[in-house]
């Protein structure tokens, strides 16, 4: 498939799943123009705020390739990922992504993201939510432990 019919799909999805309760997103990871895997919204029909289409499609091609490396695959989204679905894209590895829909025009249907921008701009004493450090001197041992580990698996 081109990307066009690529990004089609993503938008087909997206309409769809409209239809079928969820919210107005649909994603699509290719490799070599193969579609590897899909995802919808349904944040609403499952009760989980994770449940964006890029997050789901991730999690597919991930668990079909046996990888959490997509570095070989793109993704095309029905409209421009979220702060959430941005991280997971960059820690998925995914070489490009392609959107139809701005935040813009999220924005203007009520999916409004700019908040969490805003607040990442912050620093943490001025955020909106708090958050307290807290068992720091306990929990590190988890990290050098990590760190002295010969067998670990890099990510």
């Amino acid at each position: 498939m081109n990307n066009d019919e690529l990004m089609r799909e993503a938008i087909r999805l997206s309409i769809e799943n409209v239809a079928n309760g969820g919210g107005p997103f649909g994603a699509v990871i290719a490799r070599d123009g193969e579609i590897i895997a899909t995802g919808v919204n349904r944040v609403t029909a499952n009760n989980d705020p994770t449940a964006h289409a890029e997050v789901s499609a991730i999690r597919s091609a991930s668990q079909r390739l046996d990888t959490f490396n997509l570095s070989d695959c793109e993704i095309f989204t029905s409209c421009e990922p979220c702060p959430m679905c941005l991280g997971a894209i960059y820690w998925a590895r995914l070489k490009k992504v392609y959107y139809a829909n701005t935040k813009a025009d999220a924005k203007a249907i009520g999916f409004d993201d700019s908040f969490i921008y805003d607040e990442l701009a912050l620093p943490q004493d001025k955020r909106k939510l708090p958050a307290e450090a807290m068992l720091r001197n306990e929990a590190i041992k988890a990290f050098e432990a990590w760190q002295g580990k010969e067998d670990k698996t890099e990510y």
